[in-house]
């Protein structure tokens, strides 16, 4: 599954300004609000599912990098968006680091395949520490299409 198949390039946030998890994630969620992705009437609603699923363990998952997610019906197909924060968010990660870099995932309840697929394919690349070097050092929406275009062609190797 590639990337720019979910990631809705016109909700990416270079430079996110937020330095709490909720600050991040309601950033992130109104983002895709904004680009016409999700309804602006269901964006508390996704937000609170995306918070509890946080209650449950943080998904800053080490090394800078954290992936949020949730199952909501006011999507239709897989949705993704990608925030950058040079200063760094508190999300409680596994290893205690600021997060830099935010991957932000809903997808509808009935694919649930299709969940676990897009988050594969984002801690897949995740894992490749060029990959976050660079998106660490991007500095617009541009930039970040770019990479993930190159990742989904595995020139990032």
């Amino acid at each position: 599954m590639l990337l720019t198949d979910f990631v809705v390039s016109d909700a990416i946030l270079p430079d996110l300004d937020a330095d709490t998890k909720d600050a991040a994630i309601r950033g992130m969620v109104e983002s895709l609000s904004g680009a016409g992705r999700i309804p602006a009437a269901d964006s508390e609603g996704i937000i609170t599912s995306i918070l509890k699923r946080e209650e449950l363990g943080s998904t800053g998952i080490g090394n800078g990098v954290a992936v949020p997610h949730t199952k909501h019906p006011a999507v239709d197909q897989l949705t993704a968006t990608v925030a950058l924060s040079n200063r760094g968010v508190d999300f409680a990660s596994l290893d205690g680091e600021a997060v830099h870099i935010l991957f932000l995932l809903i997808s509808p309840p009935d694919l649930p395949g299709d969940h676990l697929r897009g988050l594969e394919s984002i801690s897949r690349h995740l894992r490749n520490p060029n990959f976050c070097n660079f998106l660490r050092q991007a500095q617009s929406c541009e930039e970040v299409v770019e990479l993930l275009q190159e990742a989904d062609n595995n020139q990032l190797g």
